[in-house]
């Protein structure tokens, strides 16, 4: 092994920031390596990280193996313990070059094998330039890293920390250069996405950063907003959905759950009806708008009842994409100490909820049949639409194209052209 090799767990800021290490990797020469980026947002996605080291390390024995990400900040002490594990790195030390030099010039050595500083000491996030994942159609730049919100299941703000934005002007900066090397979409990233600005002087809104980018970077034909909490969003963000024909009809939002009594106890923001409001209000200043979000099936106390309200939630809210997790308790968190519910009934709810969320996706995939849509190629066969869409073609087009496409059916999951 020459280069070395990077496995991500997680979401999407997670993918944004191996590629990140990729090029700090490359870039101080580290040689035959694999690093491990973890997730800690379940007990399960840990689980999964250690099994994943322990499959690599088999089919690489002579490899370093380095383990980072949110999992390896929580619970450092879990991965220095596997045998597998040559180093263990916290979030803050995996975008640092100089890590990544000390680990290329081997000067990591067992005093050092655990680099894990306290990452509630952390009060900047540097802007991160990562152009589109190895592609040419679409790049990711990190606005926001951090959360200042204790929900009752959550130990993300433990692995990221608190709260911090990268400033409006370097971003907007960042995003110019992008378009200049020809990428026709930026998505917009970050832990809590709209909390962007909290920490900066004059305490600027998501909608604020929206509407400079969209002003100072005319020739940005698409830009995309990631995970956001909708009762959190203000007002320049609802005049840029109503208005501007650039930002992408599609939003994912951070709802958790459709019972007023289990927000409460997650210690959510929200109840049930400012989700309801909030996605009717958006609709109706763009009808083609579409949501994705976050459910957890099977939180602590939940009864039949208050499932069937996150079940209802699904149409209530005209959710096409979800993200279902089933619950599972994680180690420092108050929602582990409450009443847990059966672990085969969390399934089932789960099923259900992934459930309506498939005949949600097929309502949608229906209607599109027969109009046309602006769809940005990410190679040659497929695409996505405005509304996030995939899209197969049978004739090759130009990856990173935005080609305007009749849809002409259905398969799968995808619509076709």
């Amino acid at each position: 092994m020459s280069a070395p090799k990077f496995s991500n767990h997680g979401c999407r800021l997670n993918a944004y920031e191996t590629e990140a290490m990729r090029e700090l990797a490359q870039t101080a020469g580290l040689k035959n390596a694999i690093v491990v980026n973890t997730c800690a947002v379940t007990a399960e996605a840990v689980r999964k990280a250690r099994q994943d080291i322990r499959k690599l390390r088999r089919a690489n024995p002579d490899a370093r193996l380095i383990v980072t990400g949110c999992a390896a900040q929580t619970e450092p002490e879990t991965f220095t313990r596997m045998d597998e594990v040559d180093a263990v790195i916290g979030n803050t030390e995996k975008m640092q070059g100089s890590t990544w030099r000390g680990l290329a010039a081997d000067f990591i050595g067992e005093t050092e094998a655990v680099q894990v500083d306290d990452i509630m000491s952390v009060t900047e996030t540097a802007g991160h330039l990562i152009d589109g994942f190895g592609t040419r159609s679409r790049a990711y730049v990190q606005v926001q890293n951090g959360c200042d919100h204790r929900c009752t299941f959550c130990i993300i703000p433990y692995g990221r920390g608190n709260s911090r934005s990268v400033p409006a002007g370097v971003v907007v900066e960042q995003i110019k250069r992008l378009v200049g090397k020809g990428f026709n979409e930026v998505v917009l990233t970050g832990v809590d996405l709209t909390s962007w600005g909290a920490d900066l002087p004059a305490e600027p809104k998501l909608g604020d950063l929206v509407m400079r980018i969209l002003k100072l970077v005319p020739d940005l034909p698409r830009l995309r907003i990631s995970s956001i909490d909708s009762i959190e969003v203000d007002q320049n963000l609802m005049q840029a959905i109503a208005t501007e024909q650039r930002l992408m009809p599609h939003l994912h939002l951070s709802l958790q759950h459709g019972d007023d009594m289990i927000l409460k106890r997650m210690k959510r923001r929200h109840l049930r009806d400012d989700a309801i409001q909030f996605a009717q209000q958006a609709k109706a200043l763009r009808p083609d708008m579409t949501f994705g979000a976050d459910i957890i099936a099977g939180f602590p106390t939940e009864t039949a009842e208050m499932f069937d309200n996150s079940l209802k939630l699904v149409k209530d809210c005209d959710l096409t994409w979800l993200h279902v997790f089933p619950y599972s308790p994680r180690d420092g968190t108050p929602a582990a100490r409450m009443p847990q519910v059966n672990g085969n009934t969390i399934k089932a709810r789960a099923a259900q909820l992934r459930a309506a969320g498939e005949a949600q996706v097929n309502a949608h995939l229906s209607a599109q049949v027969g109009r046309s849509h602006n769809v940005l190629m990410e190679n040659a066969h497929m695409g996505r639409t405005e509304q996030f869409t995939e899209v197969m073609f049978d004739t090759p087009q130009v990856e990173g194209d935005i080609v305007l496409a009749r849809i002409t059916g259905v398969a799968g999951t995808q619509l076709t052209a």
